[in-house]
């Protein structure tokens, strides 16, 4: 474990991170393997649903180009945890340099809170198609749509600037030891010497004006959406309306509930082991990303037909080639 000296106490050039197994083990490809299949099922399908939402004009609506913003997130939130990912569990190496470690804390956190917003944006789009269908065109226009994408944008980048600059300020004496693989804000503040009540203070006014405010909005969202489906007289239609809010519905869950859990067991059950931890911070940073796409091309005929129609088309691709080829 590397530590500095009380005395000659200065700024972090390195931290060391850890995995499941805690922070002295090496190498470990029974988990390298997975963590690897996690990542190419993510960045797969996530840019298979831009492929096909970008050559099809047919879903240039707003849902779908709210599920594109999503498919970036999820992109995004992936290529920011894999490298230290792989650096720890493939080649067993867990020191990584204080800037190495920083910038992917920054892009962890605002790809993290891009989501969140994301995630409320198709809340109100599937709010409004369901309680003004008539004017649900006409609302959320591409340009609308296009203005909530850059302040969601906005919003994520501005709120998250100040973390590694306050982080990087903080003198570090003790321990440089991480309790995960790759680099979060609490994690790295907890083993400043310093007093951190400014960074504790910035933290939490973070995560209550956007992962807090942004779960508060979406029950709001479905309790609305919930009172404007029982009006309706057909149970037709009332199974119709919610069918359209399953694939959005299960995103929710994958990326709130293990970020909940994980804040429960910080405040309920603090001697919780250490790999409790590291197992739901892996369902909240790592699970969305890689079920995101399956959910949407499993329970949204429209992109499951086009991503059908786009495989097709690749087979009699490859089987004209072969033809010309004999």
């Amino acid at each position: 474990m590397l530590t500095l000296n009380d005395s000659k106490c200065r700024q972090p050039t390195s931290f060391l991170l850890a995995g499941i197994s805690g922070p002295g083990a090496g190498p470990q490809p029974w988990l390298y393997v997975p963590f690897c299949f996690m990542y190419l099922v993510a960045l797969v399908g996530n840019s298979l649903i831009l492929a096909v939402i970008k050559l099809h004009p047919t879903l240039h609506e707003p849902m779908y180009l709210f599920l594109s913003m999503l498919s970036l997130a999820d992109i995004g939130l992936s290529i920011s945890t894999l490298p230290t990912m792989l650096q720890v569990y493939a080649l067993g190496s867990r020191e990584v340099a204080a800037d190495s470690c920083l910038t992917p804390l920054f892009f962890i956190h605002t790809f993290s809170i891009l989501e969140s917003s994301v995630l409320l944006a198709m809340a109100f789009d599937r709010y409004v198609a369901i309680r003004h269908p008539l004017r649900y065109v006409s609302m959320l226009t591409r340009a609308w749509v296009g203005c909530i994408g850059l302040a969601i944008v906005i919003r994520g980048v501005g709120l998250h600037i100040p973390a590694p600059i306050l982080l990087r300020r903080l003198p570090f004496c003790k321990s440089h030891q991480l309790s995960h693989s790759y680099c979060l804000h609490p994690d790295v503040m907890k083993l400043a010497s310093a007093d951190t009540s400014l960074n504790s203070s910035y933290g939490l006014f973070v995560l209550l004006s956007t992962l807090g405010l942004d779960s508060l909005l979406i029950v709001v969202s479905y309790t609305l959406i919930l009172r404007t489906v029982l009006s309706i007289a057909s149970w037709k239609e009332r199974a119709k309306a919610l069918n359209t809010c399953v694939s959005h519905f299960c995103a929710v869950l994958l990326f709130y509930t293990p970020l909940i859990s994980l804040s429960m067991i910080h405040r309920f059950w603090r001697k919780a082991p250490h790999h409790t931890h590291i197992f739901l911070s892996y369902l909240h940073f790592l699970v969305p990303p890689m079920l995101n796409p399956i959910v949407y091309a499993l329970k949204t005929q429209q992109v499951r037909k086009e991503i059908i129609w786009v495989f097709q088309q690749s087979t009699l691709r490859k089987r004209g080639m072969e033809r010309r080829r004999r």
